[in-house]
């Protein structure tokens, strides 16, 4: 399993992090959804059926930029 680890801003509250996880469950290939809102964090762990690319894409679609 592969994993990454992001600092992002406009994680403010537990309805943001509910959004983010949701939408990370349902790409193929993420197994693991890590979300931190007091360190403005998210990391994700993900096989070869999706790339960093498609995490990056679906974080930002929420309303977090990426540091």
């Amino acid at each position: 399993m592969n994993k990454v680890h992001y600092n992002v801003t406009g994680l403010q509250n537990t309805d943001v992090k509910t959004q983010v996880k949701n939408a990370l469950g349902k790409i193929d290939g993420i197994s693991m959804v890590n979300v931190d809102l007091a360190r403005s964090s998210i990391e994700v762990g993900y096989n070869g059926a999706t790339d960093e690319n498609t995490i990056k894409s679906c974080i930002e679609n929420v309303g977090c930029r990426i540091q």
